[in-house]
């Protein structure tokens, strides 16, 4: 948002923010190791108990009262909680991001912005705060402008953390084109065992974040690797040193963002039918599971990705292909809902042409069993949980729908890339498309 539409920002961390709150209800606790009151005994140290004054790290309630410390703060500054999201607040010249003791503040300058850390900084509820400036890094993410619109998102210390983690050199290892090939994982149960010593989760873990953050184009093979931190088996451990050799020929890339105003809120979603089904594995009915693939844009800027296997078990191309677009709309009407909540507050130098939500589709089928109203012997089965847009489908007879759908061809389908693995040109292609390098 502040890079789209011009707004100063920058980002704050509480110091101890925990400890900041008052307790809603009397605590008390035992006499910590090495506290030793004078005349008592060690036999008698049960009988004595310490009552707090401040909330701990560890108390159950304690990121609830500071929460709401934080938000009566807030409000007193005239700031009102978002309805949609509740960790964001609004005022007329005003957007505060809160997550945990980190917020990131956005003002139509930054005499507004600095007003508002000064005020919570001398304010009756003496927060204490350290103002860490632009948020050009912010969570381990270093934010780049190359433009005017057009700006990189990286995250470089964690990806060589990755590497080495994965005992990989970053100048000496071959590199891979692509971050999954074929055949899809499996539990292999009778296969190899691992050969490493590195623990599975932890390199899980930290390419999911990367995943999540900066590198869209991994998401889908990060994803099928974590299906199996139970028992990871050989097969396993080496479709994780292949994501690790493919960071490696490219460690400072990320997501390059080229901001178009004029487009809104755009959906790509896709879906692939049955695709991890293996004769190894063929009695595990979540081998037939199919995988939906989206992702969600703003003014041209991916802003939500994801790669997940359905919960239920498609009889068809069009129907997983449905269930893909209903996920993905899932997904997309909250931030549909918030951007509307921004524009009603809080008045944007930029605004943007409508609040629609496009949805890109690469299956006519799914297009029309979403633009019927009528429910036919092959769709009828379909779950009620999957129709909840239907009626929000702008067609030639409800005119005042919020949702369009366009078809849009398989190679320009950007969602292609989180539902299977691609050959090296297709692959490539997307990620331009997707990551802009």
């Amino acid at each position: 948002m502040a890079k789209i539409h011009g707004l100063s920002s920058k980002s704050i961390d509480f110091v101890l923010a925990f400890p900041q709150a008052d307790l809603d209800v009397p605590v008390y606790m035992e006499l910590p190791a090495g506290v030793n009151p004078i005349n008592v005994s060690d036999g008698d140290r049960r009988r004595y108990v310490l009552k707090l004054n401040k909330s701990l790290y560890g108390l159950k309630q304690a990121g609830f009262n500071w929460f709401e410390k934080l938000r009566e703060g807030l409000i007193t500054r005239d700031f009102i909680q978002s309805q949609v999201d509740k960790c964001v607040f609004f005022r007329k010249d005003c957007i505060i991001l809160t997550y945990v003791d980190d917020c990131i503040i956005l003002g139509k300058d930054m005499a507004i912005v600095d007003s508002v850390i000064s005020s919570l900084k001398e304010g009756h509820e003496e927060f204490e705060l350290v103002d860490q400036g632009s948020i050009d890094k912010y969570l381990g993410l270093l934010i780049k402008d190359i433009d005017a619109n057009t700006f990189e998102m990286s995250q470089p210390f964690l990806i060589r953390r990755i590497i080495a983690f994965l005992s990989l050199d970053e100048d000496k290892t071959k590199g891979r084109d692509t971050p999954v090939g074929k055949p899809l994982l499996n539990r292999d149960l009778d296969g190899v065992p691992r050969k490493h010593t590195w623990l599975y989760r932890g390199g899980v873990g930290m390419l999911s974040y990367l995943a999540n953050s900066v590198r869209p184009e991994i998401q889908m093979a990060v994803h099928q690797t974590a299906r199996f931190s139970i028992k990871p088996m050989r097969s396993h451990e080496l479709a994780i040193m292949r994501i690790g050799r493919y960071l490696c020929d490219n460690p400072e890339g990320g997501i390059i963002y080229k901001v178009d105003r004029t487009k809104g809120l755009e959906v790509y979603a896709d879906a692939d039918f049955a695709g991890g089904w293996s004769t190894a594995d063929s009695e595990n009915a979540d081998c037939v599971l199919s995988r939906t693939g989206f992702v969600i844009c703003y003014a041209n800027c991916p802003v939500i990705w994801c790669s997940k296997l359905q919960t239920e078990i498609a009889l068809s191309t069009a129907e997983a292909e449905y269930i893909a677009m209903s996920h993905a709309l899932r997904e997309t009407i909250p931030v549909q809902n918030l951007i509307k909540e921004i524009h009603c507050i809080f008045d944007l130098p930029n605004p943007m042409t409508d609040f629609n939500i496009t949805l890109h589709e690469d299956n006519l089928s799914a297009i029309a069993m979403a633009e019927s109203m009528k429910f036919t012997p092959r769709t009828k089965h379909i779950a009620i949980k999957y129709h909840h847009f239907r009626s929000r489908v702008h067609t030639t007879f409800n005119k005042s729908g919020d949702i369009k759908l366009k078809y849009i061809s398989t190679k320009k389908q950007l969602a292609d890339i989180f539902t299977k693995p691609l050959d090296a040109e297709s692959f490539f292609t997307l990620r331009k498309m997707l990551s802009g390098w």
